[in-house]
């Protein structure tokens, strides 16, 4: 795991309270994580990812709350192995979002999960239904990471947020929100909580299956602090930047929030490659203006990126098994017959 120290020290903090709630000692859980006690009092102290999980873990179990305090009662150490498990048989992700939503209801209405998609875009969002004083922020970051991991986990799939939005103001640690919550902005004091992201997604059926779950309930944790890379709905995300006149490998790798390299990489995981897509993005629109436009072929040539005629007749040949000209003529003999 990552060893660079970008976890708020304030999240420890909150830990400490849960400890306190229950009347218990953390002094032993924060030794076995290596967190000094001087730590806790630095205004923006940082913790390890490894430090993170091993508190966390070890918290959770000596605590026997999942929940780690936040809510009116206990969630029993297995709780979200529960809700993970309900919705593995789901036949896609949005499926098995909802199982969750309805799911994490059985164990407590203080805070409460909603899938809504409008306009091609989900949402989860979180409606908070008891004052979560102090043990706020943390709880409700974790409650989104936990079941953001677990669906990207469930797919296969890093999902690219498109936004996130948090009620409270933000805090003197807000950088490491786009480090939990990318690619997209993330909103302080915003009308709702929750992420959104393209409702494309839901429609991914699951690649796990039981022995996979029971190997990554193991190590649940860092699915809830460290980003999931792979990205199956890359290549539409590819496309969509190519209609909007994103053409550059750079451009797009900033666009995508990707190194170039894993840019590629991921292309290749997914068996094309961003000249492929880019062949398959100039052949849609030039085949769009031969069909829609009267337009002289050279122009036609230049709008899709071409230099000159000739090499983008020769491309066209290639993708079509026609000329530009003879493709055009062909349409015009379809339309007059009909």
């Amino acid at each position: 795991m990552p060893q660079t120290a970008a976890t708020p020290v304030s999240f420890v903090r909150i830990m400490v309270l849960a400890y306190q709630k229950y009347g218990k000692d953390p002094t032993s859980a924060l030794a076995q994580a290596q967190i000094p006690p001087e730590l806790l009092h630095q205004h923006n102290g940082r913790i390890t990812a490894a430090q993170m999980e091993t508190i966390s873990g070890l918290a959770m179990q000596e605590l026997d709350d999942e929940a780690l305090g936040w809510f009116s009662r206990r969630l029993p150490w297995g709780s979200y192995g529960l809700l993970c498990r309900a919705s593995l048989t789901a036949p896609s992700l949005g499926v098995a979002l909802k199982r969750w939503c309805r799911h994490h209801r059985l164990l407590t209405d203080d805070l409460l999960y909603r899938l809504t998609v409008s306009d091609g875009i989900a949402e989860l969002s979180l409606e908070e239904k008891r004052d979560l004083g102090p043990m706020r922020e943390f709880c409700l970051i974790t409650s989104l990471r936990f079941v953001l991991g677990y669906a990207c986990w469930l797919i296969d799939s890093r999902i690219a947020l498109t936004e996130t939005g948090f009620g409270f103001k933000a805090p003197a640690h807000a950088d490491v929100y786009p480090l939990l919550f990318s690619p997209g902005p993330v909103h302080f004091e915003s009308p709702w909580t929750g992420i959104r992201f393209d409702a494309r997604y839901l429609d991914l059926a699951p690649r796990r299956d039981e022995s996979s779950i029971t190997q990554m309930l193991k190590r649940a944790l860092p699915l809830t602090v460290l980003r999931y890379r792979r990205d199956r709905l890359l290549a539409q995300r590819v496309r969509e930047c190519f209609r909007r006149e994103i053409h550059s490998a750079a451009a797009l790798a900033d666009e995508l929030n990707l190194s170039l390299r894993t840019l590629y990489r991921q292309l290749h995981e997914e068996g094309t490659t961003l000249q492929a897509l880019k062949d398959e993005a100039r052949r849609n629109r030039a085949i769009e203006l031969l069909r829609r436009t009267e337009r002289p072929i050279k122009q036609i040539a230049r709008a899709v990126g071409f230099r000159n005629e000739k090499s983008f007749a020769r491309a066209f040949q290639t993708w079509t098994g026609s000329a530009p000209s003879a493709y055009r003529a062909g349409r015009r003999v379809r339309q007059s017959s009909t």
